[in-house]
């Protein structure tokens, strides 16, 4: 696995990059980093070059001064002329884009702006609606916990939240979510905070999903609160081609809790025939 970063501004970004084969890029989402796509990596590094990036103020990035949806989404385009411009893999080739969460907001601002650098978008329980105004005051609560308990506190309250609790409703337990919590030390309040705010702000971009020519990927969890399975069903038939898969034990962080098919179902969408 090469390691590598750019200077964007004033800040350093990371990103990772493995594999052979056309390129595709993991967008991770709101408090995580590119690790939390290890589980795909072994598998889908043996069909395409991967390039991981941690996104401005997760990992081992710093943030940047546009921390908009549409500011990270800049990033993510300097990441690609890089590696074109580096003579690697890329070259001039096209390339697929896979976002979960936050990720796949950003991936969807960058579709908007730049469809001519993708031939793949990928929505990982993710979603082109803007937020609704419960979901709004829900995110601004979120803020003010943590500007009052900090980071830390935060995700560790939250992030249980994303997995499935079984159908007996007992909280899950995994060392890989517990060390997900963990690494909520590593967040500054202010990147999580400038985070929430940017989905705020970020407008409905289901105008992407209508009018992007190229194949596009649902995976949906049926057990997901964040994003629930009507939304995203709602919008997957908007695309003229969609890919859509739902993982039936799974809530937000289905890479994690369903691995093996949400493996597959992005290895058959990734080997697809293009269009």
């Amino acid at each position: 696995m090469l390691l590598r970063n750019i200077t964007y501004g004033t800040a350093t970004i990371f990103y990772r990059i493995t594999g052979l084969g056309d390129p595709v890029l993991l967008l991770h989402g709101f408090g995580e980093d590119g690790e939390v796509w290890n589980k795909q990596v072994d598998l889908l590094k043996t069909h395409f070059t991967l390039i991981i990036p941690d996104l401005p103020g997760s990992g081992k990035s710093g943030m940047t001064e546009d921390m908009s949806i549409e500011g990270m989404a800049e990033v993510v385009k300097a990441i690609i002329l890089a590696e074109q411009h580096n003579c690697s893999p890329l070259n001039d080739t096209k390339i697929a884009l896979i976002g979960h969460s936050m990720g796949g907001y950003i991936s969807l601002a960058l579709a908007e702006k730049y469809p001519h650098l993708l031939n793949r978008l990928g929505l990982f329980h993710s979603s082109a609606f803007a937020d609704s105004e419960e979901k709004k005051t829900a995110r601004l609560k979120s803020i003010d916990f943590i500007k009052k308990n900090g980071s830390y506190e935060f995700l560790k309250t939250s992030i249980p939240g994303l997995f499935f609790r079984g159908q007996d409703g007992s909280k899950p337990s995994d060392p890989e979510m517990d060390a997900l919590i963990e690494k909520g030390k590593n967040f500054s309040p202010e990147a999580l905070i400038r985070y929430y705010q940017a989905m705020i702000a970020r407008p409905d971009r289901t105008a992407v999903l209508k009018n992007f020519p190229h194949p596009i990927l649902f995976i949906l969890g049926e057990h997901d609160m964040a994003v629930p399975v009507a939304q995203g069903l709602k919008q997957s038939y908007m695309p003229d081609l969609s890919y859509i898969h739902l993982l039936r034990n799974s809530a937000h962080m289905g890479m994690w809790e369903e691995t093996g098919k949400a493996n597959a179902a992005m290895l058959e969408f990734l080997q697809g025939q293009p269009v």
